[in-house]
């Protein structure tokens, strides 16, 4: 055996063994924060479904890569739900912070006015949109958006969402089969700047809870609960 096949069987090792079983959990747990509380704002979701595609090519696993992506989005439904009820029963005061660097009034007033010009592809759309996803449940419970139709839009979002960038890794990975190395490479700067992005995002989100709520900031639930304001919209 040479050299260079001893360094690729080393490297395939630890990833293959890890394998379905770890990006299942990881991805499942990650897809569910990230859509259902505020701290999903902080964490790389995008880069996470991407990286759970790559990893699994790595061990040619194209059924567990596909059943990933439907269930995952299964939980991304679920988790979105959860972020409605914690927007329309708690509301969204806790998203502006004062200096908040994620958590503060101009990304709130952004994300309201997105929901606000959009309504249902808000929702779907915002699966695109990194911090955004996480907010836009929570703005369409505060501002009291009919759950049926929120419901619908979550789910064809989800769908759309996680299946694809889980597939795109899987099959952009796969497009490296004949240079194994570099496929190596690919694999192990996607789990890289996964958990790099998530201790990252983990450290920005305990700094912007540690400030004050923004008590001026205007709220989705105000409009709603107020019948003056929400005639004149």
């Amino acid at each position: 055996m040479t050299v260079a096949a001893a360094h690729q069987l080393a490297l395939a090792g630890p990833l293959e063994a890890a394998g379905p079983i770890t990006v299942w959990a990881v991805v499942l747990a990650f897809v569910f924060l990230e859509c259902a509380f505020i701290v999903g704002m902080f964490l790389p979701g995008d880069s996470l479904l991407l990286a759970a595609g790559v990893v699994l090519a790595h061990g040619a696993h194209e059924g567990s890569a596909w059943t990933l992506g439907f269930v995952a989005a299964g939980v991304a439904v679920a988790g979105n739900q959860v972020g409605y009820l914690v927007g329309r029963y708690a509301g969204t005061r806790m998203l502006a912070r004062r200096e908040g660097r994620i958590l503060n009034r101009t990304n709130l007033e952004r994300a309201a006015a997105f929901f606000d010009r959009w309504g249902f592809w808000a929702i779907v759309v915002a699966r695109w949109l990194p911090w955004v996803r996480t907010l836009a449940p929570m703005i369409a419970g505060a501002a009291r958006m009919d759950n049926r139709r929120y419901i619908v839009a979550n789910a064809v979002g989800a769908v759309i969402w996680v299946p694809t960038l889980i597939m795109l890794g899987y099959y952009g990975a796969g497009l490296l089969d004949t240079l194994p190395w570099l496929k190596e490479v690919a694999t192990i700067l996607a789990v890289g700047f996964f958990v790099i992005g998530s201790g990252y995002g983990l450290y920005r989100y305990v700094q912007d809870v540690r400030r004050p709520v923004d008590e001026t900031a205007p709220h989705p639930e105000d409009r709603a609960n107020d019948p003056d304001l929400r005639d004149a919209a």
